[in-house]
Protein backbone atom coordinates (compact mmCIF):
# COMPACT_ATOMS: atom_id res chain seq x y z
CA UNK A 1 0.00 0.00 0.00
CA UNK A 2 3.23 2.45 0.83
CA UNK A 3 4.74 1.63 -2.47
CA UNK A 4 0.79 2.60 -4.03
CA UNK A 5 1.26 5.97 -2.44
CA UNK A 6 4.53 6.73 -2.95
CA UNK A 7 3.92 5.49 -6.90
CA UNK A 8 1.03 8.40 -6.63
CA UNK A 9 3.32 11.07 -4.77
CA UNK A 10 6.17 10.40 -7.54
CA UNK A 11 2.88 11.01 -10.44
CA UNK A 12 1.58 13.96 -8.78
CA UNK A 13 5.26 15.70 -8.52
CA UNK A 14 5.98 14.86 -12.18
CA UNK A 15 2.57 16.38 -13.50
CA UNK A 16 3.01 19.50 -10.94
CA UNK A 17 6.73 20.22 -12.91
CA UNK A 18 5.05 19.67 -15.99
CA UNK A 19 2.76 21.78 -15.57
CA UNK A 20 4.96 24.54 -14.02
CA UNK A 21 7.09 23.78 -16.87
CA UNK A 22 4.47 24.57 -19.93
CA UNK A 23 3.73 27.29 -17.73
CA UNK A 24 6.68 28.89 -17.58
CA UNK A 25 7.02 28.17 -21.06
CA UNK A 26 3.82 30.00 -21.68
CA UNK A 27 4.95 33.18 -20.09
CA UNK A 28 8.25 33.32 -22.35
CA UNK A 29 6.07 32.80 -25.16
CA UNK A 30 3.38 35.34 -23.98
CA UNK A 31 5.17 38.17 -22.25
CA UNK A 32 9.52 37.83 -22.21
CA UNK A 33 10.21 36.81 -25.56
CA UNK A 34 7.34 37.92 -27.81
CA UNK A 35 9.28 40.11 -30.02
CA UNK A 36 12.73 38.06 -29.58
CA UNK A 37 12.19 33.87 -29.41
CA UNK A 38 15.09 31.73 -29.04
CA UNK A 39 18.65 32.83 -31.19
CA UNK A 40 17.01 33.61 -34.44
CA UNK A 41 14.97 36.18 -32.77
CA UNK A 42 11.72 35.35 -33.89
CA UNK A 43 9.11 38.61 -33.76
CA UNK A 44 6.02 35.89 -32.37
CA UNK A 45 3.20 38.85 -32.25
CA UNK A 46 4.17 39.44 -35.47
CA UNK A 47 4.03 35.73 -36.44
CA UNK A 48 0.55 35.35 -34.68
CA UNK A 49 -0.62 38.51 -36.66
CA UNK A 50 1.07 37.57 -40.06
CA UNK A 51 -1.07 33.71 -39.47
CA UNK A 52 -4.86 36.10 -38.81
CA UNK A 53 -4.42 38.58 -42.37
CA UNK A 54 -4.21 38.23 -45.25
CA UNK A 55 -2.10 41.73 -46.78
CA UNK A 56 -1.07 42.91 -50.42
CA UNK A 57 1.45 45.09 -50.21
CA UNK A 58 0.83 48.46 -52.22
CA UNK A 59 3.97 50.06 -52.07
CA UNK A 60 7.57 49.07 -50.88
CA UNK A 61 8.07 52.60 -49.17
CA UNK A 62 11.64 53.04 -51.11
CA UNK A 63 12.21 56.50 -52.48
CA UNK A 64 11.27 56.90 -55.87
CA UNK A 65 13.28 58.01 -59.57
CA UNK A 66 11.15 60.85 -61.07
CA UNK A 67 11.72 62.75 -64.36
CA UNK A 68 11.81 66.92 -64.44
CA UNK A 69 8.20 66.61 -65.09
CA UNK A 70 7.18 64.69 -61.56
CA UNK A 71 6.77 61.17 -63.79
CA UNK A 72 8.04 57.44 -62.64
CA UNK A 73 10.24 56.35 -64.42
CA UNK A 74 10.68 53.34 -62.85
CA UNK A 75 6.82 52.37 -62.95
CA UNK A 76 3.91 53.07 -64.43
CA UNK A 77 0.25 53.13 -62.56
CA UNK A 78 -2.52 51.17 -63.30
CA UNK A 79 -6.03 50.69 -61.53
CA UNK A 80 -6.77 46.96 -60.74
CA UNK A 81 -9.13 44.66 -59.20
CA UNK A 82 -7.78 42.76 -56.25
CA UNK A 83 -9.24 39.80 -54.34
CA UNK A 84 -8.42 38.32 -51.48
CA UNK A 85 -8.38 34.40 -51.12
CA UNK A 86 -11.30 33.87 -48.51
CA UNK A 87 -13.46 35.08 -51.43
CA UNK A 88 -13.34 31.65 -52.43
CA UNK A 89 -15.10 29.85 -49.93
CA UNK A 90 -17.67 32.31 -49.28
CA UNK A 91 -20.81 34.20 -51.18
CA UNK A 92 -19.78 37.17 -53.45
CA UNK A 93 -21.65 39.03 -56.16
CA UNK A 94 -19.42 38.02 -58.68
CA UNK A 95 -21.99 38.51 -61.54
CA UNK A 96 -21.92 41.92 -60.20
CA UNK A 97 -18.00 42.25 -60.30
CA UNK A 98 -18.07 40.61 -63.52
CA UNK A 99 -20.20 43.33 -65.28
CA UNK A 100 -18.02 46.47 -64.15
CA UNK A 101 -14.62 45.06 -65.25
CA UNK A 102 -16.04 43.21 -68.03
CA UNK A 103 -14.97 39.83 -67.69
CA UNK A 104 -16.91 36.58 -67.19
CA UNK A 105 -17.37 35.96 -64.10
CA UNK A 106 -15.45 31.80 -64.38
CA UNK A 107 -12.30 33.97 -65.16
CA UNK A 108 -12.67 35.54 -61.63
CA UNK A 109 -13.37 32.62 -59.78
CA UNK A 110 -10.95 30.29 -61.41
CA UNK A 111 -8.49 32.98 -60.46
CA UNK A 112 -9.50 32.90 -56.83
CA UNK A 113 -8.97 28.78 -56.93
CA UNK A 114 -6.35 27.45 -54.32
CA UNK A 115 -4.77 31.24 -54.13
CA UNK A 116 -2.85 31.75 -50.85
CA UNK A 117 -2.18 35.47 -51.37
CA UNK A 118 -4.16 38.20 -52.99
CA UNK A 119 -5.04 38.29 -56.42
CA UNK A 120 -4.44 40.85 -58.51
CA UNK A 121 -6.44 41.20 -62.07
CA UNK A 122 -4.26 42.40 -63.87
CA UNK A 123 -6.87 44.19 -66.64
CA UNK A 124 -6.56 47.44 -66.63
CA UNK A 125 -9.77 49.77 -65.20
CA UNK A 126 -11.10 53.32 -65.58
CA UNK A 127 -11.01 55.50 -62.75
CA UNK A 128 -15.30 55.19 -62.93
CA UNK A 129 -14.95 51.33 -63.03
CA UNK A 130 -13.04 51.89 -59.58
CA UNK A 131 -15.65 53.78 -57.78
CA UNK A 132 -18.24 51.18 -58.48
CA UNK A 133 -16.70 48.17 -57.52
CA UNK A 134 -15.62 49.84 -54.25
CA UNK A 135 -18.88 51.35 -53.98
CA UNK A 136 -20.38 47.63 -53.85
CA UNK A 137 -18.30 47.35 -50.51
CA UNK A 138 -17.55 43.76 -50.90
CA UNK A 139 -14.93 42.03 -47.73
CA UNK A 140 -12.56 41.61 -49.87
CA UNK A 141 -13.24 43.27 -53.22
CA UNK A 142 -11.35 46.40 -54.09
CA UNK A 143 -10.02 48.56 -56.40
CA UNK A 144 -7.04 50.32 -56.44
CA UNK A 145 -4.19 51.90 -58.22
CA UNK A 146 -1.27 49.57 -58.53
CA UNK A 147 2.19 50.25 -59.55
CA UNK A 148 3.58 47.90 -62.50
CA UNK A 149 7.33 47.76 -63.19
CA UNK A 150 7.74 49.19 -67.02
CA UNK A 151 8.11 46.66 -69.48
CA UNK A 152 11.16 48.13 -70.79
CA UNK A 153 13.15 49.57 -68.35
CA UNK A 154 14.27 53.30 -69.10
CA UNK A 155 17.75 54.47 -67.99
CA UNK A 156 18.24 51.40 -66.20
CA UNK A 157 22.01 51.99 -66.06
CA UNK A 158 21.86 55.05 -64.94
CA UNK A 159 19.24 54.60 -62.36
CA UNK A 160 20.69 51.52 -61.72
CA UNK A 161 19.81 48.54 -59.64
CA UNK A 162 18.35 47.62 -55.94
CA UNK A 163 18.57 43.87 -54.57
CA UNK A 164 18.84 42.46 -51.04
CA UNK A 165 21.98 42.34 -49.82
CA UNK A 166 22.65 41.30 -46.25
CA UNK A 167 26.16 42.00 -46.68
CA UNK A 168 26.02 45.89 -47.37
CA UNK A 169 23.59 46.46 -44.82
CA UNK A 170 25.54 45.26 -42.04
CA UNK A 171 28.50 47.78 -43.75
CA UNK A 172 26.76 50.60 -44.19
CA UNK A 173 23.47 50.29 -41.95
CA UNK A 174 24.32 48.18 -38.91
CA UNK A 175 23.19 50.90 -36.52
CA UNK A 176 19.66 50.82 -38.44
CA UNK A 177 19.71 47.16 -38.28
CA UNK A 178 20.01 46.93 -34.82
CA UNK A 179 17.28 49.60 -33.87
CA UNK A 180 14.80 47.59 -35.83
CA UNK A 181 14.74 50.51 -38.90
CA UNK A 182 15.61 48.20 -41.27
CA UNK A 183 15.89 44.46 -41.99
CA UNK A 184 18.55 41.91 -43.41
CA UNK A 185 16.07 41.63 -46.26
CA UNK A 186 15.62 45.30 -46.93
CA UNK A 187 16.37 45.77 -50.62
CA UNK A 188 19.10 48.49 -51.26
CA UNK A 189 21.20 49.99 -54.23
CA UNK A 190 23.58 48.09 -55.61
CA UNK A 191 24.69 49.86 -58.70
CA UNK A 192 23.90 53.08 -60.39
CA UNK A 193 21.77 56.29 -58.76
CA UNK A 194 20.16 53.38 -56.40
CA UNK A 195 23.34 52.91 -54.91
CA UNK A 196 24.79 56.42 -55.12
CA UNK A 197 21.42 58.24 -53.18
CA UNK A 198 20.37 54.92 -51.39
CA UNK A 199 20.60 56.38 -47.85
CA UNK A 200 18.01 58.97 -48.65
CA UNK A 201 15.84 56.12 -50.67
CA UNK A 202 15.41 53.49 -47.62
CA UNK A 203 12.34 52.75 -46.46
CA UNK A 204 10.60 53.58 -43.82
CA UNK A 205 7.32 51.65 -44.10
CA UNK A 206 5.66 49.32 -46.84
CA UNK A 207 2.22 50.42 -47.54
CA UNK A 208 -0.21 47.35 -47.20
CA UNK A 209 -4.03 46.38 -47.85
CA UNK A 210 -4.77 44.05 -43.99
CA UNK A 211 -7.52 41.93 -44.06
CA UNK A 212 -8.11 40.27 -40.57
CA UNK A 213 -9.17 36.40 -41.04
CA UNK A 214 -10.42 33.61 -38.66
CA UNK A 215 -9.10 30.25 -37.88
CA UNK A 216 -10.34 28.97 -41.28
CA UNK A 217 -9.23 31.55 -43.87
CA UNK A 218 -12.36 33.27 -43.86
CA UNK A 219 -13.18 37.39 -43.06
CA UNK A 220 -13.70 38.42 -39.90
CA UNK A 221 -17.30 40.57 -40.05
CA UNK A 222 -17.12 43.91 -38.42
CA UNK A 223 -13.17 44.36 -39.28
CA UNK A 224 -13.20 46.62 -42.12
CA UNK A 225 -9.98 46.58 -44.46
CA UNK A 226 -6.81 48.09 -42.99
CA UNK A 227 -4.53 50.61 -44.98
CA UNK A 228 -1.32 50.59 -43.23
CA UNK A 229 1.92 53.03 -44.44
CA UNK A 230 3.79 55.72 -42.95
CA UNK A 231 1.68 58.97 -42.19
CA UNK A 232 5.21 60.58 -42.09
CA UNK A 233 4.42 63.38 -44.50
CA UNK A 234 8.25 63.90 -45.43
CA UNK A 235 9.09 60.17 -46.38
CA UNK A 236 9.63 58.43 -48.94
CA UNK A 237 12.29 60.76 -50.43
CA UNK A 238 11.61 60.96 -54.50
CA UNK A 239 15.06 61.93 -56.35
CA UNK A 240 14.02 64.37 -59.31
CA UNK A 241 15.93 63.52 -61.99
CA UNK A 242 16.30 66.30 -64.82
CA UNK A 243 15.66 63.28 -67.25
CA UNK A 244 12.65 63.99 -69.78
CA UNK A 245 10.50 60.81 -70.05
CA UNK A 246 9.80 61.37 -73.38
CA UNK A 247 13.03 61.92 -74.47
CA UNK A 248 14.49 58.81 -73.16
CA UNK A 249 11.75 56.32 -74.18
CA UNK A 250 12.83 58.39 -78.20
CA UNK A 251 16.02 57.32 -76.87
CA UNK A 252 15.32 54.02 -75.99
CA UNK A 253 13.54 52.66 -78.72
CA UNK A 254 15.62 54.54 -81.50
CA UNK A 255 18.60 52.03 -79.67
CA UNK A 256 15.91 49.23 -80.00
CA UNK A 257 14.94 49.59 -83.35
CA UNK A 258 18.43 49.58 -85.23
CA UNK A 259 19.41 46.53 -82.29
CA UNK A 260 22.48 48.88 -81.33
CA UNK A 261 24.26 45.75 -78.98
CA UNK A 262 27.08 47.50 -77.37
CA UNK A 263 27.36 51.36 -76.93
CA UNK A 264 24.48 54.14 -76.24
CA UNK A 265 23.77 57.78 -76.49
CA UNK A 266 23.32 60.36 -73.92
CA UNK A 267 21.72 63.65 -74.60
CA UNK A 268 22.55 66.76 -72.80
CA UNK A 269 20.81 70.08 -72.37
CA UNK A 270 22.97 72.87 -73.48
CA UNK A 271 21.80 75.78 -71.53
CA UNK A 272 21.98 74.46 -68.33
CA UNK A 273 24.24 71.32 -68.71
CA UNK A 274 21.49 68.70 -67.63
CA UNK A 275 21.72 64.92 -68.80
CA UNK A 276 17.94 64.93 -71.16
CA UNK A 277 18.36 61.36 -71.61
CA UNK A 278 20.96 58.43 -71.48
CA UNK A 279 20.79 55.12 -72.22
CA UNK A 280 23.48 52.56 -72.39
CA UNK A 281 23.72 49.17 -73.96
CA UNK A 282 23.64 45.98 -73.62
CA UNK A 283 20.55 46.04 -71.18
CA UNK A 284 21.19 44.78 -67.96
CA UNK A 285 21.43 40.95 -67.55
CA UNK A 286 19.12 41.30 -64.44
CA UNK A 287 19.42 37.45 -63.06
CA UNK A 288 23.42 37.96 -62.99
CA UNK A 289 24.09 41.38 -63.01
CA UNK A 290 27.65 41.34 -62.67
CA UNK A 291 28.42 39.03 -65.23
CA UNK A 292 30.77 39.86 -67.93
CA UNK A 293 29.98 40.54 -70.96
CA UNK A 294 32.27 41.59 -73.66
CA UNK A 295 34.79 42.08 -70.70
CA UNK A 296 32.29 44.39 -68.57
CA UNK A 297 29.77 44.33 -66.06
CA UNK A 298 26.29 44.48 -67.57
CA UNK A 299 25.13 47.04 -64.91
CA UNK A 300 28.57 49.25 -66.28
CA UNK A 301 27.39 51.94 -67.94
CA UNK A 302 29.37 52.32 -71.05
CA UNK A 303 28.57 56.33 -71.44
CA UNK A 304 30.82 56.65 -68.22
CA UNK A 305 33.45 54.32 -69.53
CA UNK A 306 36.43 55.65 -71.14
CA UNK A 307 36.33 54.65 -75.10
CA UNK A 308 38.72 54.64 -77.84
CA UNK A 309 37.49 57.84 -80.00
CA UNK A 310 38.99 57.77 -83.12
CA UNK A 311 38.36 60.98 -85.40
CA UNK A 312 36.31 62.45 -82.41
CA UNK A 313 39.29 63.67 -80.88
CA UNK A 314 40.82 65.92 -83.82
CA UNK A 315 38.60 68.01 -82.20
CA UNK A 316 40.86 68.44 -79.93
CA UNK A 317 44.25 68.50 -82.11
CA UNK A 318 42.20 71.35 -83.69
CA UNK A 319 41.02 73.59 -80.80
CA UNK A 320 44.54 73.30 -79.69
CA UNK A 321 45.95 74.37 -83.65
CA UNK A 322 43.79 77.27 -83.50
CA UNK A 323 44.47 78.87 -80.21
CA UNK A 324 48.47 78.38 -80.84
CA UNK A 325 48.07 79.91 -84.36
CA UNK A 326 49.25 77.24 -85.74
CA UNK A 327 46.50 77.70 -88.89
CA UNK A 328 47.33 79.05 -92.57
CA UNK A 329 43.90 79.95 -94.05
CA UNK A 330 45.28 79.29 -97.59
CA UNK A 331 47.48 76.52 -96.79
CA UNK A 332 46.70 72.88 -98.19
CA UNK A 333 47.58 69.03 -96.51
CA UNK A 334 48.29 66.10 -98.88
CA UNK A 335 45.26 63.63 -97.69
CA UNK A 336 46.31 61.28 -100.39
CA UNK A 337 49.10 60.26 -97.31
CA UNK A 338 48.44 58.70 -94.33
CA UNK A 339 49.32 59.78 -91.06
CA UNK A 340 53.08 58.00 -91.42
CA UNK A 341 53.70 59.73 -94.74
CA UNK A 342 52.73 56.48 -97.21
CA UNK A 343 50.24 56.79 -99.79
CA UNK A 344 47.12 56.01 -98.58
CA UNK A 345 44.50 53.45 -101.13
CA UNK A 346 43.07 55.27 -103.94
CA UNK A 347 39.94 55.23 -103.03
CA UNK A 348 40.55 56.49 -99.37
CA UNK A 349 42.61 59.41 -101.25
CA UNK A 350 41.39 62.88 -100.68
CA UNK A 351 43.77 65.08 -102.57
CA UNK A 352 45.16 68.72 -101.33
CA UNK A 353 42.81 70.26 -98.62
CA UNK A 354 42.72 73.00 -96.64
CA UNK A 355 42.44 73.18 -92.84
CA UNK A 356 38.52 73.61 -92.93
CA UNK A 357 38.12 70.83 -95.68
CA UNK A 358 40.24 68.57 -93.90
CA UNK A 359 38.35 68.81 -90.64
CA UNK A 360 34.86 68.21 -92.56
CA UNK A 361 36.14 65.37 -94.59
CA UNK A 362 38.33 63.77 -91.67
CA UNK A 363 41.98 63.59 -93.22
CA UNK A 364 44.24 62.07 -90.98
CA UNK A 365 47.15 63.46 -92.44
CA UNK A 366 46.43 67.34 -91.71
CA UNK A 367 46.20 66.55 -87.70
CA UNK A 368 49.03 64.51 -87.44
CA UNK A 369 51.06 66.81 -89.38
CA UNK A 370 49.87 69.76 -86.77
CA UNK A 371 50.47 67.48 -83.59
CA UNK A 372 54.11 66.78 -84.92
CA UNK A 373 54.49 70.43 -85.31
CA UNK A 374 53.11 71.49 -82.10
CA UNK A 375 54.77 69.04 -79.43
CA UNK A 376 57.49 70.45 -80.26
CA UNK A 377 58.12 73.17 -78.42
CA UNK A 378 55.29 71.83 -76.03
CA UNK A 379 55.69 68.05 -75.61
CA UNK A 380 51.93 68.48 -73.10
CA UNK A 381 50.07 70.44 -75.45
CA UNK A 382 47.64 67.71 -76.53
CA UNK A 383 46.76 66.99 -73.23
CA UNK A 384 46.37 70.58 -71.69
CA UNK A 385 43.73 70.96 -74.39
CA UNK A 386 42.26 67.43 -73.95
CA UNK A 387 42.15 68.76 -70.52
CA UNK A 388 40.52 72.17 -71.60
CA UNK A 389 37.74 70.58 -73.33
CA UNK A 390 36.98 68.67 -70.11
CA UNK A 391 37.77 65.05 -71.70
CA UNK A 392 40.20 63.82 -68.62
CA UNK A 393 38.40 64.66 -65.40
CA UNK A 394 35.39 63.18 -64.80
CA UNK A 395 32.31 65.55 -65.48
CA UNK A 396 29.49 64.59 -63.64
CA UNK A 397 28.02 66.32 -60.50
CA UNK A 398 30.62 66.39 -57.86
CA UNK A 399 30.16 67.96 -54.11
CA UNK A 400 29.33 68.15 -50.55
CA UNK A 401 25.86 67.11 -49.94
CA UNK A 402 24.88 67.06 -46.18
CA UNK A 403 27.69 65.01 -44.28
CA UNK A 404 28.60 63.12 -47.98
CA UNK A 405 32.00 64.98 -48.79
CA UNK A 406 32.79 64.18 -52.57
CA UNK A 407 29.15 63.29 -53.17
CA UNK A 408 28.48 61.61 -57.03
CA UNK A 409 25.95 61.60 -58.65
CA UNK A 410 27.22 59.59 -61.44
CA UNK A 411 28.97 56.23 -59.82
CA UNK A 412 31.52 54.58 -61.60
CA UNK A 413 31.99 57.34 -63.67
CA UNK A 414 35.90 57.43 -65.31
CA UNK A 415 38.41 59.58 -65.98
CA UNK A 416 39.77 60.12 -69.94
CA UNK A 417 43.90 59.63 -70.69
CA UNK A 418 45.81 60.65 -73.77
CA UNK A 419 49.00 59.00 -73.03
CA UNK A 420 49.95 55.93 -70.76
CA UNK A 421 53.45 57.03 -71.21
CA UNK A 422 55.56 59.95 -71.74
CA UNK A 423 58.63 58.77 -73.87
CA UNK A 424 56.00 58.36 -76.66
CA UNK A 425 55.30 62.19 -76.90
CA UNK A 426 58.66 62.11 -78.97
CA UNK A 427 57.83 59.22 -80.84
CA UNK A 428 56.40 60.84 -84.17
CA UNK A 429 54.32 58.32 -84.91
CA UNK A 430 52.94 57.70 -81.66
CA UNK A 431 52.08 61.47 -82.04
CA UNK A 432 49.98 61.32 -85.21
CA UNK A 433 48.07 58.19 -83.82
CA UNK A 434 47.28 60.56 -80.74
CA UNK A 435 46.38 63.33 -82.71
CA UNK A 436 43.48 61.27 -84.27
CA UNK A 437 42.39 59.55 -81.15
CA UNK A 438 44.30 56.52 -81.43
CA UNK A 439 47.04 54.62 -79.60
CA UNK A 440 46.05 55.11 -76.01
CA UNK A 441 43.95 57.71 -76.15
CA UNK A 442 40.54 57.10 -73.89
CA UNK A 443 37.57 59.17 -73.44
CA UNK A 444 34.25 58.54 -71.90
CA UNK A 445 31.06 59.36 -74.11
CA UNK A 446 29.40 61.49 -71.51
CA UNK A 447 32.63 63.69 -71.71
CA UNK A 448 32.86 63.72 -75.14
CA UNK A 449 29.04 64.97 -75.33
CA UNK A 450 30.07 68.01 -72.67
CA UNK A 451 32.68 68.87 -74.70
CA UNK A 452 30.41 69.74 -77.41
CA UNK A 453 28.27 71.54 -75.06
CA UNK A 454 31.23 73.39 -73.86
CA UNK A 455 31.92 74.15 -77.42
CA UNK A 456 28.31 75.19 -78.27
CA UNK A 457 28.34 77.65 -75.03
CA UNK A 458 31.31 79.54 -76.55
CA UNK A 459 33.86 77.67 -74.33
CA UNK A 460 32.29 77.98 -70.37
CA UNK A 461 32.57 74.77 -68.45
CA UNK A 462 30.14 73.27 -66.53
CA UNK A 463 29.59 69.75 -64.57
CA UNK A 464 26.68 67.82 -66.02
CA UNK A 465 24.05 67.00 -63.68
CA UNK A 466 21.51 64.06 -63.98
CA UNK A 467 19.67 65.07 -60.63
CA UNK A 468 18.16 68.46 -59.80
CA UNK A 469 16.95 67.61 -56.27
CA UNK A 470 15.61 65.32 -53.70
CA UNK A 471 12.06 66.24 -52.76
CA UNK A 472 9.83 64.95 -49.56
CA UNK A 473 6.54 63.38 -50.28
CA UNK A 474 4.63 66.81 -49.36
CA UNK A 475 6.60 68.01 -53.02
CA UNK A 476 8.83 70.19 -50.17
CA UNK A 477 12.64 70.16 -51.17
CA UNK A 478 14.78 68.58 -49.09
CA UNK A 479 18.20 69.28 -51.18
CA UNK A 480 18.79 71.39 -54.33
CA UNK A 481 21.77 70.09 -56.70
CA UNK A 482 23.03 73.79 -57.63
CA UNK A 483 24.89 74.33 -60.85
CA UNK A 484 28.88 73.56 -60.44
CA UNK A 485 31.52 74.84 -62.61
CA UNK A 486 34.39 72.30 -64.23
CA UNK A 487 37.60 73.14 -62.62
CA UNK A 488 40.26 73.99 -64.61
CA UNK A 489 40.88 76.10 -68.00
CA UNK A 490 38.54 76.40 -71.23
CA UNK A 491 39.65 77.41 -74.95
CA UNK A 492 39.01 81.08 -75.24
CA UNK A 493 35.72 82.71 -76.57
CA UNK A 494 37.36 82.82 -80.50
CA UNK A 495 38.69 79.32 -80.61
CA UNK A 496 35.28 78.11 -79.46
CA UNK A 497 33.51 80.37 -82.78
CA UNK A 498 35.97 78.85 -84.73
CA UNK A 499 35.35 75.13 -83.92
CA UNK A 500 31.51 75.72 -84.10
CA UNK A 501 32.05 77.03 -87.85
CA UNK A 502 34.62 73.82 -87.92
CA UNK A 503 31.52 71.55 -86.53
CA UNK A 504 29.16 72.85 -88.77
CA UNK A 505 30.83 72.11 -92.22
CA UNK A 506 31.17 68.58 -91.68
CA UNK A 507 27.34 68.32 -92.11
CA UNK A 508 27.02 71.56 -94.55
CA UNK A 509 30.28 70.55 -96.62
CA UNK A 510 29.80 68.38 -100.03
CA UNK A 511 32.60 66.00 -98.99
CA UNK A 512 31.78 66.54 -95.51
CA UNK A 513 31.53 63.37 -93.26
CA UNK A 514 27.71 64.22 -91.25
CA UNK A 515 26.34 65.22 -94.50
CA UNK A 516 23.74 62.85 -94.15
CA UNK A 517 22.05 65.02 -91.59
CA UNK A 518 21.54 67.81 -94.08
CA UNK A 519 17.95 67.10 -94.43
CA UNK A 520 16.80 67.04 -90.60
CA UNK A 521 14.78 69.84 -89.59
CA UNK A 522 17.17 70.72 -87.19
CA UNK A 523 20.56 72.29 -88.62
CA UNK A 524 23.11 69.94 -87.38
CA UNK A 525 27.17 70.71 -85.87
CA UNK A 526 29.06 67.42 -84.99
CA UNK A 527 31.98 65.28 -85.67
CA UNK A 528 32.45 61.64 -86.52
CA UNK A 529 34.81 59.30 -85.67
CA UNK A 530 35.84 55.58 -86.59
CA UNK A 531 38.68 54.25 -84.07
CA UNK A 532 39.94 51.45 -84.81
CA UNK A 533 40.03 48.59 -82.02
CA UNK A 534 41.25 45.31 -84.28
CA UNK A 535 42.65 45.78 -87.53
CA UNK A 536 42.30 42.33 -88.60
CA UNK A 537 39.12 41.82 -88.03
CA UNK A 538 37.81 45.11 -88.86
CA UNK A 539 36.47 45.73 -85.42
CA UNK A 540 36.25 49.90 -84.56
CA UNK A 541 34.31 52.15 -82.04
CA UNK A 542 31.59 54.42 -84.58
CA UNK A 543 30.98 57.31 -83.45
CA UNK A 544 29.01 60.89 -84.08
CA UNK A 545 29.21 63.23 -81.55
CA UNK A 546 27.68 67.02 -81.96
CA UNK A 547 24.95 69.93 -81.25
CA UNK A 548 21.39 70.65 -82.62
CA UNK A 549 19.90 73.32 -83.18
CA UNK A 550 23.42 74.49 -84.70
CA UNK A 551 22.73 78.57 -84.81
CA UNK A 552 20.76 78.25 -81.78
CA UNK A 553 22.37 75.74 -79.77
CA UNK A 554 20.25 73.58 -77.70
CA UNK A 555 21.22 69.83 -77.01
CA UNK A 556 24.39 68.19 -77.42
CA UNK A 557 24.19 64.50 -78.34
CA UNK A 558 26.85 61.45 -78.79
CA UNK A 559 26.24 58.16 -80.02
CA UNK A 560 28.96 55.30 -80.11
CA UNK A 561 28.59 51.75 -81.47
CA UNK A 562 31.33 49.73 -79.85
CA UNK A 563 33.08 47.12 -81.14
CA UNK A 564 31.25 46.91 -84.00
CA UNK A 565 32.25 46.65 -87.91
CA UNK A 566 31.98 50.08 -89.60
CA UNK A 567 30.23 49.09 -92.48
CA UNK A 568 27.37 47.77 -90.24
CA UNK A 569 27.14 50.61 -87.68
CA UNK A 570 24.26 52.32 -86.87
CA UNK A 571 25.27 55.33 -85.35
CA UNK A 572 24.57 58.11 -87.66
CA UNK A 573 20.72 56.48 -88.18
CA UNK A 574 20.40 56.83 -84.36
CA UNK A 575 21.75 59.86 -84.57
CA UNK A 576 19.46 60.96 -87.34
CA UNK A 577 16.13 59.82 -85.79
CA UNK A 578 16.72 61.09 -82.42
CA UNK A 579 17.83 64.31 -83.85
CA UNK A 580 14.13 64.21 -86.01
CA UNK A 581 12.42 62.85 -82.88
CA UNK A 582 13.18 65.73 -80.97
CA UNK A 583 11.89 68.07 -83.32
CA UNK A 584 9.04 66.17 -83.03
CA UNK A 585 8.54 66.11 -80.13
CA UNK A 586 8.89 70.30 -79.00
CA UNK A 587 7.12 71.22 -82.11
CA UNK A 588 3.43 69.05 -81.60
Amino acid sequence: MKIIHKRIYITLIFILLLISGLGARLVQLQLVSTESFTDKNINLIEGSVKQRTQEMVVDDGRGKFEDKNGQSLTSITHNRLVLFPFLEKMKWPVQQVSEIVGMQPQELTNRLANAKTPVVITKELSHAQVEKINALKVPGVFGIPLKDERPVPLAEHLIGLEAQSKQIIEEKYSDKLKNGAIKSTTPVGISGMQRAFDEFLLPEQESKLLYHVDRLGGPMFGIDVKYTGTANPYYPVSVRTTLDLSAQELVENTLNHYKLKDGGAVLIDIKNNKVIAMASRPSINKKDPFKKQNGSDSVENRLLTPQTPGSIFKTVTAAAALEQNKIQPSFTYNCDKSIYGNNVEEDHQKGQLTFEESFAQSCNATFAHLAKEMIISNPDIIEQYADKLGLLQPVGWTGDVFHFEHFKQFLGEKSGRVWTNDREKKVPNAVAQTAIGQLDVKVTPLAVANMMATIARGGEKKQVKAVDALDYKNNTSLYTFKEHELKGDTINEATAASMQQLLKGVVQSEKGTGRRFQTLPYEVAGKSGTAEINVKADIVNKWFAGYFPADDPKYAMVVVDLNTKSAISPTNSVFYDIVKGMYDLNTR
